[in-house]
């Protein structure tokens, strides 16, 4: 059995801070050694890919990793200049962005191999691109109806599918990795105008759940997170409308989440000790919607 040098004397204070140092050291796997911890537990100097990551919470998140140090890959479809705006104002360095249509199998791939060259590896993927079309089944017209599905399906759920065998490819090359899912409440609690996506997050979630059972073995948490109603530009007239009122009331703080809520929970599930979560799905709709 490997023992520990005798610690020499020192104040209380010091101690603690050496216990905390030890434990880290023998409890966070030396895969991680990539990064560069924080005070805070958290790790920097990762690289990370966020999809959809040119706008809305996508935006927040990637602002939250690079605020920690992280080299950030910003995904976008048809938004080149935005995301050229957004990867210039970053703070630190190394980051990038990468275009691609993600309903497209041969493009998605190459925007991860794109994101992994630019990066140098890649430690952290956030599956947040998605998209959120109205379709009534008392009102849409057959194919509306087609439409919705297929493109809602395609992006929200096969398109983070296909990103994810990518991302995994170079995650076990380097020894282990992290995937975010951006789920929502509506996976839960039903969509009535948007029956396709709230089945596609709750597909989401199962294929989630599937891989961390899967990857584990590979040193690679997969988890999610389900956001009820977010302040983004997607329900600015939402909020702004007759019907504003009525949706803050949803929750019991009277309000909808800012997406640096959901980007904090994002950052911490990506942590070094957020590995016990795998599988997990959190939930952060402000209390508008409880389940067991």
């Amino acid at each position: 059995m490997r023992t520990m040098a005798a610690v020499p004397s020192m104040t209380p204070a010091a101690a603690v801070t050496t216990r905390v140092v030890v434990l880290n050291a023998l409890f966070t796997p030396a895969r991680r050694g990539r990064g560069r911890v924080l005070r805070s537990g958290l790790v920097a100097d990762r690289a990370v890919l966020v999809t959809g990551g040119s706008r809305g919470i996508g935006l927040a998140i990637v602002r939250a990793f690079a605020d920690l140090g992280d080299r950030v890959a910003v995904h976008h479809r048809d938004s080149a200049r935005r995301a050229a705006e957004i990867v210039a104002a970053l703070p630190g360095g190394g980051h990038t962005a990468v275009q691609a249509d993600l309903t497209d199998p041969a493009a998605a791939r190459l925007a991860v191999d794109r994101a992994h060259a630019a990066l140098g590896g890649l430690d952290v993927l956030v599956n947040n691109a998605g998209v959120y079309r109205e379709h009534d089944i008392t009102t849409a017209s057959y194919d509306e109806w087609q439409a919705a599905w297929r493109d809602t399906i395609g992006l929200n759920l096969t398109g983070a599918a296909n990103v994810t065998w990518c991302a995994v490819q170079h995650m076990v090359a380097g020894g282990g990795g992290r995937i975010i899912n951006v789920s929502s409440r509506g996976a839960f609690r039903g969509e009535p105008r948007h029956p396709a996506y709230g089945a596609s997050k709750a597909g989401l979630n199962a294929f989630g759940q599937s891989l961390a059972r899967a990857l584990a073995p590979h040193g690679i948490t997969v988890t999610g997170v389900a956001p009820g109603y977010v302040a983004t530009d997607m329900i600015t007239g939402l909020l702004s409308g007759p019907g504003g009122d009525a949706i803050r009331a949803q929750s019991p703080f009277g309000r909808v989440a800012q997406p640096g809520e959901i980007a904090a929970a994002v950052v911490y599930l990506a942590s070094p000790g957020a590995e016990w979560a795998s599988g997990a799905i959190l939930d952060l709709n402000g209390a508008s919607y409880l389940r067991t």
